[in-house]
């Protein structure tokens, strides 16, 4: 198979296009490169297989018109995977002009370019458990209404959600949306809790823990993400009844944990106690996340088997050796 895959560069993109050349298929990635956090971390995930036959990778910004249609080349794919995104919770409260542009723009063009090239073609697309914001009941079930999103980011992910629902109701679109739940694992987000957690313990920092450390978060080990990621570009779709064509599916580890756990892990992985500092929370932070995953279970075998537990000290032990400590 030909995949495109948009945001090659970044954390889930890059573990899925190296999973997706093990398995013989070819690659075209993209990537903006921007300097959200820092791009000689992008420039490091691309190194692992940037000479590997059968991967291609083009700089793009797919919030500019016609930017994707150039980085393409006029190439077939049987499958676009789309986790292009501007991400964090957080820094939606300080730019979301950033999250307009990458998100809602970026995802715009991404359906226009699926819809030129229809009806074949298949879009796997991000989303984010951030659409369920604080009114939905745990375990979060996809068929939640979703309405009231938290934070900005959370927004723009729900109404790229409603704008492939359009795409797929009016133009015959297959598409699928997965809404990730708090994925972390070796070259992960330098942004997120677990990196800068270890990243402070080991420096002998402090650490901001919100709200006590009750936050819970249904933590996600990224190789459990790629699996099923793989697994939907190799399945063929399936139509599921009457209705139009555009699926929503949790990623999730199904067993949310609290933030203190989250600590006390990274404290036996380093071997250090953390000095913490009560902080509240800030804007757009929900209280838990926790999915409900029977839906992706059942039509992919999904069955995420990697516990916090296990998969805390793996990142540890990765970051020791990225960092050469």
């Amino acid at each position: 198979m030909k995949v495109l895959v948009t945001g090659a560069a970044g954390f889930i993109g890059s573990h899925l296009t190296e999973a997706l050349l093990a398995r013989g298929h070819a690659v075209a990635g993209l990537d903006s490169m921007n300097a959200y956090y820092d791009p000689a971390l992008k420039r490091a995930r691309l190194a692992r297989f940037r000479d590997i036959k059968g991967f291609r990778f083009a700089e793009a910004d797919l919030a500019r018109i016609g930017a994707l249609e150039q980085a393409a080349a006029g190439e077939h794919y049987d499958t676009v995977v789309h986790l292009a995104a501007q991400a964090g919770v957080r820094y939606a409260v300080e730019n979301p002009a950033a999250y307009t542009q990458s998100n809602l723009v970026g995802q715009q063009n991404v359906l226009e370019f699926m819809r030129r090239r229809l009806p074949d073609i298949h879009l796997i697309y991000a989303s984010s458990s951030s659409v369920y914001g604080n009114d939905s009941t745990p375990p979060f079930s996809e068929d939640a209404r979703a309405e009231r999103p938290i934070s900005y980011y959370g927004a723009t992910k729900r109404a790229g959600e409603l704008m492939a629902h359009s795409y797929a109701e009016l133009y015959g679109l297959k598409a699928t949306g997965l809404r990730f739940f708090t994925v972390y694992g070796p070259w992960g987000r330098p942004d997120m809790a677990y990196w800068l957690f270890t990243e402070a313990i080991l420096r002998d920092e402090p650490i901001k823990v919100f709200s006590g450390g009750l936050l819970r978060r249904d933590f996600t080990w990224i190789g459990d993400v790629v699996d099923a990621l793989v697994t939907m570009v190799e399945t063929p779709f399936r139509m599921a009844g009457p209705d139009a064509p555009h699926r929503i599916y949790n990623l999730g580890n199904n067993r949310p944990e609290d933030v203190r756990s989250l600590v006390a892990l990274i404290e036996r992985a380093t071997g250090r106690r953390a000095r913490i500092e009560d902080a509240d929370g800030p804007p757009g932070d929900v209280r838990e996340t926790y999915a409900d995953i029977a839906r992706a279970a059942r039509d992919y075998g999904f069955s995420p088997r990697t516990s916090l537990a296990e998969g805390i000290p793996r990142f540890v032990a990765w970051y020791r050796g990225y960092r050469g400590i």
